[in-house]
């Protein structure tokens, strides 16, 4: 896999990060549980910076960037906040694994960008239940 491939791959992902966090956040606004909805809403907020980010990495690669997908698959039920967190920590685990990968791909500043990227998903698990591990995106599949 190329440089750019790796960086399409990872705007991809962060494409249905931020679709599932928007719904997430939607689900969550009919519970009683702010802090749920603060860390959901954060959540989004970084994955829109980081896809900006992206965007304009693929752009400075040559590339054209990877368009986001009409609608993703979302599991349900999602009406608990257990079932929310669960899912938000599923796509924080899946952005990891997928920042890991551009880690190996990348060099130079983009591969600084992708440590500390990878590194801030790693401890985003944290907010939804995630438990620290070492390599972390690297020892799930």
């Amino acid at each position: 896999m190329s440089a750019t491939d790796a960086l399409q791959r990872t705007l991809a992902a962060e494409h249905a990060a931020i679709f599932v966090f928007g719904a997430l956040g939607g689900r969550a606004s009919a519970l009683t549980a702010p802090a749920l909805r603060r860390v959901i809403g954060t959540a989004y907020d970084v994955h829109v910076t980081r896809r900006d980010r992206l965007r304009a990495l693929v752009r400075a690669a040559g590339g054209d960037p990877v368009a986001a997908e009409p609608a993703y698959r979302l599991p349900s039920p999602l009406l608990t906040a257990l079932q929310i967190e669960a899912e938000a920590l599923r796509v924080e685990r899946a952005c990891a694994t997928t920042y890991a990968a551009l880690v190996a791909e990348t060099t130079g500043g983009d591969r600084r960008w992708a440590v500390e990227a990878l590194i801030a998903v790693a401890l985003a698990e944290r907010s939804f239940g995630g438990l620290p591990e070492p390599l972390p995106g690297l020892g799930r599949r």
